[in-house]
């Protein structure tokens, strides 16, 4: 397989997103031209499963259309996210019911149209962990085999999906994983006059908490916290409720409690982090920025500008260290953050 191959029809290469990645795009199929030229969005997967003998093999699907091996992938559909595509998609092209976590690198290529023109396509990928299920043929993918990651390079028959893959391989695949959301709208303090702390959403906010209710589920989370303000609360309490857990009451997070003692509430989120199963912390914007540039800091990453609008999602992944003495839990640090503007509403 030459360094330049790619689908049929198609040209171009795209590059990795940095550890901090960008925000998803909006939510569309297709952006409006820019140069004559229009964007189609599209998502997709690295498919992986734990081998029984130890190891991690991931799931290199065949279509029939083009005859070519590939990572499973599609378009994205009128109001939804790009996380939301790479879920559906898995599920219509294999069968299988995965967990989200991590970004892999964006790739963009050139495709014909059906006026005779050209059109880019970028296509976001994610790490994603077989929860259930099992593959049955179908129009779109007639064969799923899986292999480990060096067998996948040579089967894939296209660069830019092994450049996906290479990204995948760069951590292992235990981590820890933490979403970290901003509570949705809640109008302003100005106009509210009572406590603070018990400032409900506004309609526009339960709207935003609806659209967070179909998104959040699709990265497995088993445990809810949440910084002690009822709009805080409110934004992540209908995932509490389906899970049939109750929400941890996180003081340090709230932004009197953080900035009281940023160093604290920086360990309380590791803390977290570290617990069994995948965590939803719930915190305000006046704390989000400056917790995701120092956790990134102090691993190393380069945070650039941190967003945290209202109702938007920062995926933490967590690689796992040795422990720092005796009995003690391994040590995590941030190996990459992912950054999902608020969800359609």
């Amino acid at each position: 397989m030459s360094a330049d191959e790619t689908a049929p029809g198609e040209s171009g290469a795209g590059g990795p997103v940095s550890e901090l990645s960008a925000p998803n795009p909006a939510c569309s199929g297709r952006e409006r031209p820019e140069n004559g030229i229009a964007t189609v969005h599209a998502a997709g997967a690295v498919v992986w499963r734990a081998r029984p003998g130890g190891g991690t093999e991931v799931a290199v699907v065949h279509r029939p259309r083009y005859d070519d091996w590939s990572l499973p992938k599609g378009k994205v559909d009128p109001g939804e996210t790009i996380a939301h595509t790479a879920f559906r998609e898995i599920s219509e092209e294999t069968g299988l019911t995965c967990v989200l976590s991590r970004r892999l690198p964006q790739v963009t290529y050139r495709i014909p149209t059906r006026d005779g023109g050209r059109a880019v396509k970028s296509v976001d990928y994610f790490s994603a962990r077989v929860r259930s299920g099992s593959f049955l043929p179908n129009e779109e993918v007639d064969e799923l085999r899986w292999m480990t990651t060096e067998q996948a390079r040579e089967q894939l028959s296209y660069a830019l999906d092994v450049s996906v893959l290479d990204a995948f391989d760069r951590l292992p695949t235990d981590t820890a994983t933490l979403l970290l959301v901003r509570h949705a709208k809640a109008g302003t303090r100005s106009r509210f006059s009572g406590d603070d702390t018990l400032r409900p959403l506004s309609e526009a906010g339960f709207a935003q908490r609806q659209a967070l209710h179909t998104l959040l589920p699709l990265f497995g989370p088993e445990r809810v916290h949440s910084a002690p303000r009822l709009r805080c609360e409110q934004t992540v309490s209908p995932l509490a409720e389906e899970l049939g857990v109750d929400i941890g009451d996180e003081p340090l997070l709230s932004e009197e409690g953080y900035w009281s003692d940023p160093s604290d509430a920086v360990q309380r989120l590791l803390e977290i982090a570290a617990m069994p199963g995948i965590a939803v912390v719930c915190s305000q914007g006046g704390v989000i920025p400056d917790l995701v540039t120092r956790l990134a800091a102090e691993s190393g990453l380069e945070p650039g500008e941190v967003r945290s609008k209202k109702a938007s999602v920062w995926t933490l992944t967590f690689q796992r260290g040795r422990p720092s003495g005796h009995n003690a839990a391994p040590a995590l640090h941030l190996a990459a953050a992912d950054y999902l503007a608020e969800p359609c509403s």
